[in-house]
């Protein structure tokens, strides 16, 4: 039972999540670190909420997608994810209320913005994407109010969202089968995979942009730079050329796990480019 709610949470799906609050945490100069590892904890806490709200919303998709999933296979009932999934939004918020009153809206919006994706704008044609893309460099932005300087955090901030939402259509290659069978919208059901690939190949330009400009902007150091032009830009190159090249939604899959722990690489530049 407890295994199953580790894999409806998904609480390592957190950790790009919390390792942004604490990478803007040491940007932002926290004076205390306490209201940052706070701030991270409530990153986690909506991230498994809101994930097991989403199995729940997607339980007839997942029978196609993801059958091994804890509710399409049995596991765990709608009503415990359910139960599981209200209890860790409560406790979300009463913990970011002790950060700040900031950080409690913050989480407020985080935690109904995600309800609202899975619920309505998951099956969109590029919103719910944006909404992911908002959520995530939305913990950016809440490592800086928990240490009460946000304007070092606006940057990585617009960064990650163009990344997600590279990702993000990414990932809506990967699932068009189940997507398109439940008659579920994304770009890549509405506009095909070729046009998916070529958003998200757009958008992986843009990150590019920005993860150069934020070098002057920011005035990071050249380790910065030499970690981006030779880490990252590879990274996405990959990325792009091997989705244009397959079909297979297992491979897109993988594609997608190598962005999304590419990201930590790019977490080390800015770090180390603050510094």
């Amino acid at each position: 039972m407890l295994k199953g709610f580790y894999r409806l949470g998904r609480p390592i799906n957190a950790l790009a999540g919390c390792v942004a609050v604490f990478v803007s945490g040491y940007v932002a100069g926290a004076p205390s670190w306490l209201p940052v590892f706070l701030a991270a904890f409530v990153v986690l806490l909506i991230n498994i909420s809101t994930n097991a709200w989403n199995d729940y919303i997607d339980i007839e998709i997942d029978k196609i997608n993801k059958p091994e999933r804890p509710l399409p296979s049995g596991v765990i009932s709608p009503q415990q994810a359910l139960i599981f999934s209200t209890a860790g939004t409560i406790l979300s918020l009463v913990i970011a209320a002790f950060i700040n009153p900031q950080a409690f809206y913050i989480a407020v919006g985080a935690n109904l913005l995600l309800y609202f994706y899975s619920w309505k704008l998951k099956c969109t044609v590029l919103w719910g994407n944006a909404a992911v893309a908002v959520i995530v460099a939305l913990c950016f932005i809440f490592g800086g109010v928990a240490a009460e300087n946000i304007r070092p955090t606006v940057m990585p901030a617009v960064t990650v969202f163009f990344a997600i939402m590279g990702r993000e259509i990414l990932k809506t290659m990967a699932d068009y089968r189940g997507d398109l069978q439940e008659q579920c919208r994304t770009i890549a059901t509405a506009r095909g995979k070729e046009a998916a690939c070529n958003f998200m190949i757009a958008f992986l330009a843009l990150t590019s942009l920005v993860m150069l400009a934020a070098f002057f902007i920011e005035q990071y150091s050249l380790l910065y730079l030499l970690i981006i032009i030779f880490g990252m830009y590879p990274l996405f190159t990959y990325v792009a050329i091997n989705a244009r090249r397959t079909t297979s939604e297992n491979k897109l899959e993988r594609l997608s796990l190598v962005m999304k722990y590419g990201f930590f690489v790019w977490f080390l530049a800015v770090v180390l480019g603050a510094a």
